[in-house]
């Protein structure tokens, strides 16, 4: 499958300069193309998200029809690892080396990134905008040239706990999380939010594999500790589980959800509109199944671009809504590097962007980079479900 292509870098101004030295052209740019490659997973365990891959895809499309970016068609190559760290490493190295890509754009996964960082690193090939919330990947030191393109499960766990001790100081709080570095990355975020406080706050922890076939004795056992907190960091296959749970035990603790979890249309319709009211989650993104987005022009713009683009991808997804933001943004890091379509000048505009606003961001929620801060997006709003629509309240927070 061929798209218009992308190959994000972050590297330091050090790093930038030993690479421009060794490089004469940009691999992948031409005075027609800019060529650049993703992973997805198109197959395996996480296949439920690739419809990412194809809305990026119909963006660059919607760009080529449009003239492209200063002439140059964008050449997305859109390639399946199945989620499988050792074939992203294959099917990125087979981008880079072969089909001579200019930089990564938007692959998906905290472990298929982490395959592939230090090889892109180490050649200087721009990883940009990736699909994370680890925490690892915003390290200008390690890895200058990875860019992330969500709030970091430590931003957001670090506002969540601001949130409790705001509202609930005493709380007892226990924690849901996967058996793996995003769950751990929640989990040690939460207790760093807390201070001094999070031995006595926090009761219980659970674990889960992605292999289980149920959260429910994770729940119940949760419930026995006498949480009345529960920051459950699942997958949304297992929020699904959780809510329904929670409500066939008839247990009422504040029920706070994750964003990547938090869509109306993949997971709280699953689990039960009346089961999931007054859930409590944080969000940055305009969420296209909530009704209080019906008749923004942003929003109306957008589905008119699912349904002229990708007629077949899900517009109840919000995470669909990231994808878009993510290829509006490199468009954005496109244009502002001009002529100069070097390695080291698109990861250079990356990392220069000052309070940009984007339309399908939440109002007040601004992307903002530089060489010493590599998280795009720092703000999130906190939300409510009332068994119809997320209701926003409070300011928008930072960590």
């Amino acid at each position: 499958m061929r798209y218009p292509k992308i190959i994000i870098s972050i590297a330091a101004v050090a790093s930038f300069a030993l690479v421009a030295a060794v490089q004469a052209a940009t691999s992948g740019v031409t005075a027609s193309e800019i060529k650049f490659g993703e992973t997805m997973p198109y197959s395996g365990p996480a296949s439920a998200f690739a419809g990412a891959g194809r809305v990026h895809a119909a963006y660059f499309k919607m760009l080529n029809d449009k003239g492209g970016i200063d002439g140059r068609k964008l050449d997305l190559i859109s390639l399946d690892d199945a989620y499988s760290p050792p074939k992203t490493l294959e099917q990125t190295r087979k981008m880079v080396e072969r089909e001579g890509v200019a930089f990564i754009f938007g692959s998906l996964g905290t472990t298929p990134n982490r395959a592939i960082a230090k090889y892109l690193n180490k050649r200087g090939v721009p990883q940009l905008l990736i699909g994370t919330t680890a925490t690892g990947f915003a390290d200008p030191k390690s890895q200058p040239w990875t860019l992330g393109s969500m709030p970091t499960g430590e931003i957001e766990a670090q506002i969540y706990a601001k949130y409790i001790l705001q509202t609930k100081p005493n709380a007892k709080i226990g924690v849901l999380y996967a058996n793996d570095d995003v769950g751990a990355t929640y989990l040690a975020a939460l207790k760093e939010g807390l201070g001094d406080k999070a031995k006595n706050l926090i009761v219980a922890e659970a674990s889960y594999e992605l292999t289980d076939a149920s959260v429910d004795s994770q729940i119940i056992a949760l419930k026995a500790k006498g949480a009345d907190v529960l920051f459950d960091t699942a997958h949304p296959k297992f929020v699904v589980q959780a809510i329904r749970k929670v409500s066939d035990l008839e247990w009422k603790p504040l029920h706070i959800v994750v964003n990547t979890s938090s869509s109306i249309g993949m997971t709280l319709q699953p689990a039960g509109l009346d089961r999931s009211t007054g859930i409590v989650s944080a969000q940055y993104l305009k969420d296209p199944s909530d009704p209080q987005w019906a008749d923004d022009p942003a929003m109306k713009q957008w589905l008119d671009f699912m349904k002229q683009y990708d007629p077949q991808g899900n517009t109840k997804d919000y995470m669909m809504v990231l994808a878009t933001t993510q290829a509006q943004l490199l468009e954005h890091i496109l244009k502002t590097a001009g002529t100069d379509l070097s390695r080291e000048n698109i990861m250079r505009q990356a990392l220069s962007i000052k309070d940009l606003q984007m339309p399908l961001l939440l109002p007040g929620v601004t992307i903002n980079t530089s060489t010493a801060d590599y998280h795009p997006i720092e703000q999130m709003q906190m939300m409510r479900f009332d068994g119809t629509k997320w209701q926003l309240f409070g300011d928008v927070l930072s960590r």
